[in-house]
């Protein structure tokens, strides 16, 4: 028998060269002597492409993938197939997957670039093809729909790549079943109105604060009890700061004095009343040039609200995939657990009222017992135990 190496760099040459009659018949014979591997069935997959056999390719290119699963370069003969057999979601599949298993392309070997290129572009194709049929049946639709469409929107967004969900992944207390949304709509909360009429009168004793030297302490500060973790630099930053009403559940007496109107416009909101955790109410401050990165906030089972109050231009907020610019007067409330953040790149600092509210889906009975929990955690040492 002749060498089996032989014959292989015979095959290579007569399939390079462009006989891929000639390279078929040398792999056909290699693999009937029982003499086969990933390579030589990937040689005869590419000379059954050259020769528009595309059942023989699939085949081959099969044979390949079950002995070198992670090849990309039998993924993207598979690919080739479908797409000239009229199949392009099955095609731009397998140039998906050949693309994922290929080495960055300043690490692929030379003559493997070309294919990734070659694949890369026609997957790109493949899916703008997809999304103008898509868009041709249904955007005038969603045009037609306008706000009731938003949902189906995004869903639409979701399923091209334009965007990409975001879900709510709270640092300490999960709580189940609750819907994922970023931004929530006021028809949710019947005292926006009357908090937003109240916005000149908040302002004014937040202005007063300002010119009273009152301290604005940073929003996030140390724990001695706790190990440091600050992976995104708030603990301590002097850009991001705070003039706390409430604390931790606790008035700050001498700061409330100062803000009686404040304190009352707040009355009517369902704040969350836990010992030793909530209502946290404060004027938020962000310094020019100050940046909070992305990050996700502690508990689910709140929504942190912004009344905006002083904002100079170049300031932005952005929860998941919705960015928005604070206007002044115009209340928000968003949930803080999905990833956000925020940066001020303007010349002046930025004012808010932030407090955090109760989520509307959550039962009187449900907040009662939460409340429980989140005291007891906080009440355990161990002492008795």
């Amino acid at each position: 028998m002749t060498n089996p190496q032989l014959l292989v760099e015979q095959g290579m040459t007569a399939l390079n060269n462009g006989r891929a009659a000639e390279a078929r018949t040398i792999f056909e014979g290699l693999i009937q002597q029982g003499v086969a591997n990933a390579s030589i069935w990937l040689g005869l997959a590419y000379a059954c492409r050259d020769l528009g056999d595309l059942e023989a390719l699939q085949k081959a290119a099969d044979s390949s993938i079950a002995i070198e699963p992670r090849n990309p370069r039998a993924y993207i003969l598979k690919a080739q197939a479908f797409d000239k057999d009229g199949d392009p979601r099955a095609a731009s599949a397998f140039y998906l997957k050949g693309l994922n298993n290929a080495p960055p392309p300043d690490r692929a070997p030379a003559d493997l670039r070309p294919e990734l290129v070659m694949a890369h572009e026609r997957y790109q194709a493949l899916i703008k093809s997809f999304e103008r049929s898509l868009l041709s049946g249904i955007e005038g639709e969603l045009a037609k729909a306008g706000a009731a469409g938003r949902r189906v929107a995004d869903s639409v967004d979701f399923l091209l790549g334009r965007k990409q969900p975001y879900f709510q992944q709270p640092k300490n207390y999960f709580f189940p079943e609750l819907s994922h949304i970023e931004f929530f709509d006021h028809s949710a909360f019947d005292w926006v109105d009357e908090l937003e009429a109240q916005t000149d009168d908040i302002r004014a004793e937040l202005q007063n604060v300002i010119a009273d030297n009152s301290h604005f302490r940073p929003y996030i500060t140390a724990n001695a009890a706790r190990p440091e973790s600050d992976p995104h630099g708030l603990v301590d930053n002097d850009g991001w700061t705070a003039f706390f009403l409430w604390r931790d559940g606790v008035l700050q007496e001498d700061n409330a004095k100062l803000c009686p109107k404040t304190v009352s416009a707040l009355s009517k909101t369902p704040l969350p009343m836990t010992e030793g955790r909530a209502p946290n109410v404060l004027f938020s401050r962000l310094r020019p040039g100050a940046n909070i990165p992305p990050h996700n906030g502690l508990i689910n089972t709140r929504l942190i609200c912004h009344l905006p109050l002083i904002v100079p231009d170049g300031c932005g907020f952005r929860v998941g995939n919705d960015t928005r610019e604070w206007v002044e007067g115009k209340f928000w409330a968003f949930d803080d657990t999905i990833e956000h953040e925020a940066w001020n790149k303007g010349t002046e600092d930025r004012y808010i009222l932030l407090f955090e509210i109760w989520r509307p889906e959550i039962t009187e009975i449900e907040r009662d017992l939460i409340g429980k929990i989140l005291i007891s955690i906080d009440a355990y040492d161990g002492a008795k135990n």
